[in-house]
């Protein structure tokens, strides 16, 4: 088959530990060199945290695989400083489109607001995305990637783990403090480990083809119930870079995997579906089975599981790779403020605590898609078609419409590292959301809120406060600095010129008031992670103090202490 991209080889090393007689030790080891472990690299590298990535292939995925990059996503990318990259090449789309057979019910705008850095979704093959964030590694000298070095056998226990690894060298052995797990869904870790993924498989198998063709179809998300050149099945059509489409086809349980994927059947659906003038080549086929699951626990020991090896959902929703990279920016900061002495170890336990929510909402949202999409008996099938029905005039029926929920952000409502809120605010935003992002100004400032939040704590004022208060948290900054618990301060619309722990930020538009409810005085306190761990209508440095304290897990209750 053609194809419009060239994978990489990266070159496989021989490493000075294969030649030592003891095994060597290092911080963090991370098994599997994909979006998952990448991540989990670049984020406690900009921590300060050396790394060592271990991966039995020396290139990117073979097959575009996952492509829908949702907006938190590309904000986590921006902040590894991979995001950039995607977003040139990657194909951007707010609008989505949904049918059932030959009619538009209805359209959609994920993002119809203004003043965003990064768009609600791109769309760029999961190569690519490996691609860039390889070279980011590489530009990294706390991480150091090892391409063709297997992890053959793992021992884990409350003090570390010990792991075998085999090269066309032979094999040897490494040590480590943790023991970062991200070797996909069919993780063989997990498995030598006596672990188990739970949940369900669906009886239904969808066709996956990326071609190569030219077409001025717009740059949308189109899904098709009941399609009428598929007949009583659902068709997905989205655009890739380098003019790759990405059509799904629904199959049924009975279609035999190996025969859907040769091309000879795979022609005759695209032609029905795009006419048989069109001209087009087939880059890729794969066809899949719905699978949403977890582990009970993504910690084991001092092994912790990320990405696949920990969840798994239904493709359709996005919530694969961008599931996997907010569980990833979840530990990140965890695991560094453990391993600096700044937390107590109790804290990555709320890894488990936080991202069980995120997996239990995304494998939600997964079934009730695949459900939606799939009934399996007569009276499921005329809701769903009811419902489509009445979705061309009723906006409270497309509500009820599931060709798979797009991914968002996940809020930790109910974690204990959130201060609950004792004042009002009108906003979107609370204790446990993603920080949103809003254009600021200010000399060499201008740009995005989010740029300057992230890999530490940060306190956002605005407000016209006493200078005993503000006098107040500046010594409490310099407090928690001098003892290594780094810690901004961002004043919003306030005079004054940047301080070795303040920076000043400009609102002139009023966006970031909007957004974070500054319209009256407010203070926000923000995780590493850029969620908000708290907020105030007024200046109290103890009040933070104490909710930096409880976001650390030093207040944590007995069930989280193990």
């Amino acid at each position: 088959m053609p194809s419009s991209y060239t994978n990489p080889v990266y070159p496989y090393v021989h490493s000075p530990d294969q030649d030592a007689a003891r095994p060597v030790h290092h911080p963090v080891i991370i098994v599997g060199g994909g979006p998952a472990g990448l991540a989990a690299a670049m984020d406690l590298a900009l921590q300060g945290v050396h790394t060592v990535v271990l991966d039995d292939n020396n290139t990117v995925s073979v097959g575009s695989r996952a492509i829908c990059l949702a907006k938190r996503t590309l904000e986590i990318c921006d902040r590894y400083g991979c995001g950039q990259p995607m977003l040139d090449k990657g194909v951007t789309w707010n609008l989505g489109r949904v049918y059932f057979g030959e009619e538009q019910v209805y359209e959609f705008n994920l993002l119809p607001e203004q003043d965003h850095k990064v768009p609600a979704f791109i769309n760029l093959q999961q190569y690519y995305m490996e691609e860039y964030m390889v070279k980011r590694c590489m530009q990294m000298p706390q991480i150091e990637l090892r391409w063709l070095h297997k992890v053959t056998r793992v021992e884990t226990d409350n003090a570390g783990a010990e792991i075998t690894v085999s090269t066309g060298d032979g094999d040897y052995r490494l040590t480590c403090d943790y023991l970062l797990v991200a070797d996909g869904a069919n993780s063989p870790i997990r498995e030598s480990l006596g672990l188990e993924s739970k949940g369900q498989v669906f009886e239904d198998r969808f066709l996956i083809a990326d071609i190569i063709m030219k077409a001025d179809f717009p740059a949308e998300r189109r899904f098709w119930f009941d399609a009428p050149f598929h007949p009583g099945q659902s068709t997905l059509l989205h655009k890739q870079a380098d003019n790759v489409w990405r059509i799904d086809f629904q199959l049924g349980w009975d279609a035999d995997p190996e025969e859907e994927k040769r091309l000879e059947n795979i022609r005759p659906r695209v032609e029905a579906m795009l006419g048989k003038d069109r001209e087009w080549e087939l880059e890729w086929a794969s066809v899949y089975t719905f699978r949403c699951r977890k582990m009970d626990s993504f910690i084991h020991n001092r092994a912790f599981f990320i990405g696949d090896s920990a969840h798994q959902v239904s493709p359709f929703g996005a919530r694969g790779a961008n599931g996997a990279l907010q569980s990833v920016e979840n530990l990140g900061w965890k695991l560094a403020a453990v391993m600096q002495g700044r937390a107590p170890a109790s804290l990555l336990q709320t890894y488990d605590t936080e991202r069980q929510h995120g997996a239990r909402e995304n494998i939600l949202h997964s079934t009730r898609a695949t459900d939606f999409m799939t009934p399996k008996n007569h009276v499921t099938r005329v809701f769903r078609d009811t419902v489509l029905d009445m979705s061309r005039q009723f906006p409270f029926a497309r509500s009820l419409v599931n060709s798979g929920r797009l991914s968002q952000p996940c809020t930790y409502e109910d974690t204990p590292l959130n201060t609950a809120d004792s004042e009002e605010f009108s906003c979107a935003l609370r204790p446990g959301s993603a920080c949103v992002d809003a254009p600021v100004s200010g000399g060499n400032h201008s740009g995005w809120l989010l740029n300057h939040l992230g890999s530490h704590f940060s306190v956002i004022v605005k407000g016209d406060f006493d200078p005993g208060d503000l006098n107040a948290l500046h010594e409490m900054a310099a407090r928690l600095r001098a003892r290594g618990e780094p810690i901004d301060i961002i004043r919003v619309d306030a005079p004054g010129g940047d301080s070795a722990d303040t920076l000043y930020l400009g609102d002139d538009r009023g966006v970031l008031s909007a957004r974070y409810d500054l319209q009256s005085a407010a203070v926000y306190l923000i995780r590493p992670d850029q969620h908000v761990a708290a907020r105030w209508r007024r200046l109290d440095a103890n009040a933070i103090e104490a909710a930096l304290k409880r976001a650390l897990g030093y207040e944590l209750p007995a069930e989280h202490a193990a």
